[in-house]
Order: C-alpha cells, then structure tokens, then sequence
C-alpha cells in the first residue's frame, strides 16, 4: 500500500530533491517576476472597473471623477513600490513586513503584520479563483451554475502545481503572465495610438448605455465618501506589492538587487496597464454598474437590461472597442485575463508558506510549517492555504462581489505598520552612522517609508471606513482570532523550553539510574527528555549503548554535536545523514543495518515523549515520534520503548478516576459497593 501511496506522490508531486539542491531552485529575474507580481498585474482586471461601479452608484455625472480617483491610486501604488525598495534592501532574510514590525516595533505588531498578511493571502487565493471563474462562466454555462465546484477544482490544481516547488510552478505560470502583460500593454498601446494618432473614435460596447443613479442629489459629504469608497476599491491594485519583500530568499544572487529590480519592473508594468485601461474605458465610453442592480439599473434603448444582462468586465468591453468583438485579439485577451486571475494566487502561494515556516520557527504556528517537503517547498503551508481558500470560496459561493468587501483590509495594515517600522529603522541607524554620504541616503530612505506610511495609514482608515459594514468587520474579527492563536501557540512552546531547559550544572547523574536496559536511544535536541532516556539506557547495561539523531539542517546538527561534547556525555552520539530531510527513514536504514550485522541481536528503540494534558497539545508534539514507531513496530527483532517526559499540563489528568470495569457501568452502585464489602 506504501509503494502504491508513494508512487501516486511521486506522479503528482515528482521525484524528492536533496537539500543541496536549494540553491537549483532559486529564480532569476525573469521567473521571479511572474511568481511574485502576479496577484499585483492580475489586479487591472478589477481594480479600474471597481472604481467606474462604485463611482456609477450617484450616475455617469460621477464618471468624470475616475481620473483624480486613478491618480491618487497609481500615486499610492508609486509610493508603496519605492517604499519597498527600501525594505528588500534592509531586511532581506524574507520576513518582509513581519520581520520590519517585529524588529521596529515589538513582537506584538509583528504578529499583528503576520495575521493580516496571512488572512490577506487566502483572501487573495479565493477572489482570484472566483474572479477568474466568473470569466469562464460567461461564456461556459456549466461553470456559472457550478462555481463554487470549478473554483475548488482550481485550488486544487493550483496546490499540486506548487507543491511540485517553487522553481517549477514559476516556470508554468511564466509564459501566461508574460502573455497577459503583453496582450493588455499591446491593447493600451493600439488603442493609444488610434485615439492620439489616427484620431479614431473608440466605441464600447455598452457606450449607449445608461445608468439609473441608485443615490441621487447626493449631499457634499455623501459625495465625497462616494469618491473615497471608488479609491479604497481602485486600491486593490496594490494587493501583492508586499510578496516580493517576502520571497528575497528565493532570488538568486544578489538577492536585494534583483527584488528590488523585479519590484521596480512590476510596478511600472502595473502603473502603465491600470491607467491605460481606464483610460481607454472611459474615452471608449464604458459604462458599468453594481453587478447585483445591473438588471434594473442599467437602461438599453431606455428600457431596463433585464435578468438575462450579462455585464462583461472593463478589459472586455475595451478590446471590443479596440479590436472589435470576436476577432483574435479580442478572444487572446478574454482567454489570458481569465488565465490570469486564476494563476494570480499562484503569488499567495508563494507568500503564504515562507510567512508560515518564519513564523513556525519562531513558535508562532506548529513547527511542522518550517518543514521543506520532498520538493524543497513549505508543503504544510501550501496546503493549509489551499485549504483556507477552499472553505471562503465555499461559504461565500465563489462571489466576488462579497469577497472583494473582505479584501485588502489586512494588506494596508502591514503596510502601514511596515513603513512606520522602517521610520524607525533608518532613525535608529542615523544615531550611529557618521559617513555623510551613507547617512545622505538613509535620510532620504526614511523620507520615503515615512511618505508610504502617511499615504497607506490614511487608505487604511478609508478602507475601514467604507468596507466596514460591506462585509470588512469579518477580517476586523478574523485578524485578532489569528493574532490570540498564534500568541497562544508562542506562550505553549515557550512554557514548555522552559520546563525542559537543562541547567549548565545538569549532567547524567548515577542516582538518576533506573533499573531497566536498551540499546539506542534517539536525540533531537539536549534538554531533561533526552537525560532521562540516557540515563535509563545507562541502567539497563546494554551490551552496547549509543545515541543517534539525523541532521537535517546542518548548523543545528552542529551545535548539538558541540554542545554534547561540551557536556561530556558519557554516551558516544552518532549523527545520520538526512539529504531529503526525512526523520524516519535514516532511523529505519541505520536499525536495519544493525540487525543485518548481528541478526539474532535484538535492538531496543527508546524514544523519548512528552505526556501532554490538552487535546491540541497532541497537534504540537510527538508526531515525529508516532511516525517512527508505528515503522519501527513492523521491524522484526526491533523493540520500542517510549520514555515519557511528563509536562506540567498533564498533572490535570494525574488525579482522574479510572473507567469503570466491563459492565460495570450497568449495575447499580449498591451492588458494586456490596460486592467491595467484607461481608460479601
């Protein structure tokens, strides 16, 4: 059954990679692009329509306010782009905004970056998919009566491609995104130079439309919150700016200087296709409402559009006015915009598990999340993420229109809090610095992080403020939950390094001797735990006695093997090799190995274990070892003993009443105390 699960794995996922083949999977410039700024160039898919919907809520008179909204957007996208030249630069180890935070501003903002980051990464995964999915449905039936289903299905398709690791799901998703830039900067620029040159006259397809204002004769103050709910809309442009800070690591060499390269290059890109699609809608006189009212408010001919109005999207309606609707190009566009949107999560993807693994290495979430899979990818991340999404897209039916009013919330906060960190950092660095020239370019570096600061701070309070009861209230709930968890997480671990700590003074002490015997006793790391298992293996005066622990990562295996000899065990250790980072199968080849030495030999197995209290303690510890055990049972000659390390949550249990006896449970307690009587 083994063989059949890993040969499906190895068809889906491919083969295992050595951890020396890390550095084979680092991107350059051309890859990193289309991995990391996909979710950022997907966005002019929706982000100028938002604006035209919300703006169309007080009527086309309303229109003539996109440009200053598009303005103030693409000055904000600048704004956030430069800002985070400054942050790849300084803080290039790939903890992005969490790492700026935690280090500026205290663990406590960076666990606040941390989970608006990681509720903004399902939330991205979820809105593209659906967004993608409605433009399939608009020409497939089956898709739109089945969205939630196609929408899963792609999720799914999407983690398999990311699991296979980072290198390869680049190199797929590379030659559609390069197709959409292209297509969309060759719309804009067509289209561009029939209206300024030819002096053509670009005609859309609902350019005779009109719109019933739902909010007319609307107050100052009205229109102006109007104008600002079309700017926290047209904002979404800027959801993924942040994963390039993030995935420095995956660079190749220099690292900071091709992510702040590929940063540049992809808001540029960004820029040039978001004002030049809403330019082009609004010369070619697009008109767009809100997708629930488009039947009753939209007027064709004077009349209502009806049930049957099917609205297309603003790229469709500008490649029909440019190139006409059906020809070639007008069907590339529609094909790679849909692609697009579907691979734009491909960017969450990324981001998502590297937060995760920095995270987990710091006991923020379940260490099982900095594990690298057989494809040298955060597997756990990724499918925690797809798994997150699946149940969004599931519970809100794959509409967009109600995810959109979740989105970019959490993203402006690590924005904010990010820019306010790096403030911090080049102010603490001034107070040291002495070369004119070096303290010339920090200065300006904090005049920009802190402009991004002022300029995301205020999107974030207008965002708040007009998405809050449109459904933004639940990411206002879901952040702080995530925030409680992980710092419950965080406080467990560190409950538990601090009961296991071995003073310097703690060695294996005679008196500490049991009375039993064992032959192996396995080691990850020297606290109270593993003394324990030594000194009961000691007391059962093996024949031959050593300790053995794998390195996986090679700096830790170090320091363990130092630290051992600092302490002078009297315990010979031995280090196995593990070039795909698995635990148990050096154990299983390395107990092997002995019984084909001495077959009629038995090896014991000691295992140390915590004895935990809580259900979801049983989630952060031992699963390492009910792995290996449930291998090593099957070994013939092989003999597994756990040494249990009971931890102070367990003492709860000590006192519990045993169950009662088969029976028992149905006989009347006068007779069970008769039965204990003496008399009886």
């Amino acid at each position: 059954m083994s063989k059949v699960t890993d040969l499906v794995k190895r068809l889906f996922i491919g083969r295992a990679l050595r951890s020396t083949q890390l550095h084979e999977q680092l991107l350059p410039k051309r890859i990193a692009l289309p991995v990391f700024a996909s979710d950022a160039l997907s966005s002019v898919a929706y982000a100028p329509q938002e604006i035209l919907v919300i703006l169309s809520i007080a009527g086309l008179s309303f229109y003539h306010f996109a440009p200053w909204v598009a303005i103030a957007v693409v000055l904000v996208m600048l704004t956030v782009v430069a800002s985070y030249r400054q942050n790849v630069h300084a803080y290039p180890s790939g903890g992005g905004d969490y790492e700026v935070a935690t280090v500026n501003l205290g663990p406590n903002a960076g666990l606040t970056v941390a989970s608006a980051l990681m509720v903004d990464y399902v939330l991205t995964v979820a809105v593209s998919v659906a967004n993608g999915v409605d433009y399939v449905g608009a020409t497939v039936p089956y898709v739109a009566e089945h969205k939630p289903m196609v929408a899963i299905v792609i999720v799914v398709l999407l983690t398999l491609v990311n699991l296979r690791g980072i290198r390869e799901s680049g190199v797929a998703f590379a030659i559609p995104t390069y197709a959409f830039m292209i297509s969309v900067i060759g719309l804009v620029a067509w289209g561009g130079f029939r209206l300024l040159v030819l002096g053509d006259e670009l005609h859309a397809p609902t350019a005779d439309y009109q719109i019933v204002a739902e909010q007319g004769d609307l107050t100052s103050l009205a229109a102006a919150f109007l104008i600002l709910r079309a700017f926290s809309s047209g904002c979404a442009a800027l959801t993924g700016v942040e994963a390039i800070s993030n995935g420095v690591p995956a660079f190749r060499k220099p690292k900071s200087k091709n992510a702040a390269t590929t940063l540049l290059m992809m808001g540029l890109i960004a820029v040039t296709m978001f004002v030049g699609i809403i330019a082009l809608g609004l010369a070619s006189g697009v008109k767009l409402a809100d997708p629930a009212t488009a039947a009753r408010d939209v007027l064709i001919n004077g009349r209502p559009a009806g049930p049957d109005y099917y609205q297309q999207p603003i790229i469709a309606q500008v490649a029909d006015a440019v190139f006409g609707n059906g020809s070639l190009f007008f069907i590339a566009i529609a094909a790679v915009t849909a692609l697009i949107l579907f691979l734009a999560a491909n960017t969450a993807f990324n981001g998502f598990p590297v937060l995760g693994s920095i995270l987990a290495q710091d006991r923020y979430l379940p260490r099982q999340l900095h594990t690298r899979g057989d494809r040298l990818a955060f597997s756990n991340g990724i499918v925690i993420l797809a798994a997150g999404a699946c149940l969004l897209l599931w519970g809100f039916q794959a509409d967009v229109s109600r995810l959109l009013n979740l989105y970019i919330v959490g993203v402006f906060v690590s924005f904010t809090l990010s820019q306010i960190g790096m403030v911090r950092h080049w102010t603490r660095h001034l107070r040291t610095e002495t070369a004119p020239k070096s303290r010339a370019q920090m200065k300006r570096s904090r005049i920009i992080n802190f402009f991004g600061a002022v300029m995301t701070g205020v999107v974030l309070v207008v965002v708040l403020l007009t998405k809050f009861t449109h459904g933004a209230w639940i990411v206002c709930v879901a952040m702080p939950t995530l925030f409680l968890i992980m710092k419950g997480i965080h406080r467990h671990y560190e409950n538990v390094a601090a009961e296991l700590a071995v003073d310097d003074e703690l060695q294996v002490d005679e008196s500490m001797l049991p009375a039993r015997n064992h032959a192996i006793v396995l080691v990850s790391k020297i606290h109270k735990p593993t003394l324990r298992a030594l000194s009961y293996a000691r007391a059962t005066r093996p024949s031959t006695l050593e300790a053995v622990t794998v390195g996986v990562e090679g700096e830790e295996a170090r320091a363990l093997q130092e630290e051992w000899e600092r302490r002078g065990i009297p315990v010979p250790l031995k280090m196995l090799d593990s070039p795909y980072r698995e635990i148990t199968r050096p154990i299983l080849e390395y107990v092997k190995s002995l019984r084909r030495r001495s077959p009629r030999d038995v090896v014991t197995v000691y295992i140390p274990e915590y004895v935990v209290g809580r259900w979801w303690e049983h989630l952060l510890h031992n699963q390492s070892a009910l792995r290996l055990k449930g291998r090593l049972l099957f070994q013939p000659g092989v003999m597994v003993t756990s040494v249990p390390w009971q931890l102070h949550s367990s003492d709860r249990l000590r006192g519990r009443p045993e169950p009662a006896a088969p029976g028992a449970v149905r006989r009347p307690r006068h007779e069970m105390a008769r039965d204990r009587s003496p008399k009886a």
